[in-house]
């Protein structure tokens, strides 16, 4: 039996080595990833530009590993891989605003555009903590003033924090005075920090959608500090402006998002990627005028169940951008919503894109699930509100903040100067682990599909009245030791990391190598993901995305 529903719900929880696998994928490599599903030869697939729009197919749902890994990273019930048979229900979790926010606003005479209009938010860029520093480092969009005397032209700006909430924009010494690190005419741009880097030269990875005649190019520059950016190393043709990067860890690849259009709408997504960061951004010619790039593919268009807002029913919703990052065992995907209306309607009513901040997950870095079209961070139609609305998302979060998730947006103040002008940056935060959890009121149960593993230790990330787990073979039996009554029943649960163990004294270490399923006995709550670590101190071996304070500099959370 199969019950799983997926509604909206808001959520808070304020808390103070590349996994195993083979060289990473080549086209047509059909390689398998860690956690099981083998890529087909065909890759990266591509959609037919047919004019329909539709939710990404799932290959890897369909058509289950027979047996899951779950050796690296936390494993998160984000969609239905993970599960066999449940009753209980998907809930999905709304982060919760932060009462500080705007955390960074424009307040400096060189934030404004030509035109007077102040910005001061990351258009993609990338907000990090960076573990070697004990730093929170955030790279933002600001108006480039009288530096390119046209209006909407902007530059790349520099702050950072003790907290994540209070940031300084302290001198960088590029331009004197002030906080400027790049003085390129720039749209999106996407700031990596590659804590796996080899080369410490290029430990910052920038990839900047620079002006370029009437149009647009991806420029990669690299820098050692995040401050010095080297000359251009790598340059694409033309591209739209709203092309972000980021590296996926499970294949081994650099990706572009790129804007691209398509049959079903001109808002849709192109995907490129390859092992050098250099020779994605060479290959994107995405916008050359009689030229099909056979580099890039159609990646996804709007799905017919994307969200109207109700002040333009008129409106087809679309997607404005999309970025992608390693969190644990998945990839997160972070959805800018649009929503209407378009540029010309905006300026006659004075007023901004109504863009709202989705999520997807993802168990290969291409195909994502959304389990809801609502929005996790929305705009605030409230007069002054810093997110009235276009809001963005941020490369680089969450990050890991004790048992919370620090999730950064920017958003834009209705305002008299320019109407899309006005941008800020605010945070929201979630429980750890916290996009999804599968829940009942009452007491429920959920089986897993047959995993595989090489740890010691299990833990459990729920908050509930009662939670037991049991182990069973591969035909469905209990494994002696590990029953239901053998476990020490957690009761009053509320952690984001919380060990189990049976009172037979049988260690799970004995499991190792050998295809099980994991039951779970839940009464009164949400369980929100479960692991199997090498270590008695919890430690996942997943992906840390942003990073955060305590956790390893090489992004994998190790001891």
């Amino acid at each position: 039996m199969k019950k799983i529903t997926c509604y909206l719900v808001c959520a808070v929880f304020l808390g103070g080595c590349a996994p195993a696998g083979e060289k990473p994928a080549g086209e047509g490599s059909g390689r398998t990833l860690p956690n099981g599903i083998t890529l087909p030869e065909e890759w990266p697939p591509q959609i037919a530009d047919d004019g329909i729009r539709r939710e990404m197919s799932l290959p890897y749902i369909e058509h289950k590993p027979a047996v899951i890994r779950v050796d690296s990273g936390r494993q998160l019930f984000v969609d239905d891989f993970l599960i066999a048979e449940t009753d209980l229900e998907r809930v999905c979790h709304k982060a919760a605003f932060y009462a500080g926010n705007p955390v960074l606003a424009p307040d400096k005479p060189w934030e404004d555009t030509f035109e007077g209009a102040p910005y001061a938010s990351p258009f993609s860029d990338g907000i990090w903590y960076d573990e070697t520093e004990g730093t929170f480092k955030m790279w933002y969009l600001a108006g480039a003033g009288s530096m390119h005397k046209h209006p909407q032209s902007f530059y790349t700006c520099y702050a950072e924090s003790a907290d994540g909430k209070n940031w300084t924009k302290a001198e960088a010494g590029i331009v004197p005075g002030t906080n400027i690190v790049d003085t390129c005419d720039r749209d999106a741009a996407t700031v990596w920090l590659d804590k796996a880097s080899a080369d410490p030269e290029k430990r910052f990875k920038l990839f900047n959608v620079e002006k370029h005649g009437g149009g647009w190019r991806v420029i990669l520059k690299y820098s050692k500090d995040g401050l010095h950016w080297s000359e251009g190393v790598a340059q694409s043709g033309p591209v739209g402006d709203r092309t972000t990067a980021f590296y996926n860890p499970f294949t081994g690849k650099w990706a572009l998002s790129l804007r691209q259009g398509a049959k079903a709408d001109g808002r849709s997504r192109g995907y490129l990627e390859h092992v050098d960061p250099e020779m994605a951004v060479s290959l994107a010619h995405s916008l050359a005028r009689g030229v099909k790039d056979r580099n890039i593919v159609l990646w996804f268009t709007p799905s017919d169940k994307e969200l109207v807002h109700p002040e333009f029913p008129g409106v087809r919703p679309a997607i404005y951008n999309f970025d992608a990052m390693p969190y644990e065992s998945i990839m997160l995907g972070f959805y800018a919503m649009w929503k209407g209306p378009e540029n010309d309607v905006c300026q006659k009513l004075g007023i901004q894109k109504r863009n709202e901040l989705g999520m997807g997950y993802s168990r290969d870095g291409f195909h994502f699930y959304r389990p809801t079209y609502e929005p996790v961070m929305g705009v605030n139609e409230t007069e002054g509100a810093w997110n009235w609305g276009n809001m963005q998302s941020i490369v680089g979060t969450p990050l890991i903040v004790g048992d919370s998730l620090y999730l950064y947006a920017s958003g834009r103040r209705k305002n008299d100067i320019m109407w899309d002008g006005f941008t800020s940056t605010g945070l929201a935060t979630l429980r750890r682990d916290g996009f999804v959890s599968m829940r009942t009121e009452g007491e429920g149960y959920l089986i897993t599909e047959k995993v595989v593993f090489d740890g010691r230790h299990f833990f459990v990330n729920a908050e509930a009245d009662g939670l037991a787990v049991e182990l069973l073979d591969a035909d469905g039996k209990i494994i002696p030791g590990f029953s239901k009554a053998d476990c020490n029943k957690l009761t009053h649960l509320n952690a984001t990391k919380q060990k189990v163990t049976w009172q037979s004294g049988k260690e799970i270490a004995s499991l190792a190598g050998r295809s099980v399923r994991i039951k779970f006995y839940l009464t009164g709550g949400d369980l929100y993901a479960f692991w199997i670590s090498p270590w008695e101190t919890g430690e996942s071996r997943g992906y840390t995305a942003g990073g955060g304070p305590g956790l390893n500099p090489k992004g994998i959370d190790i001891p």
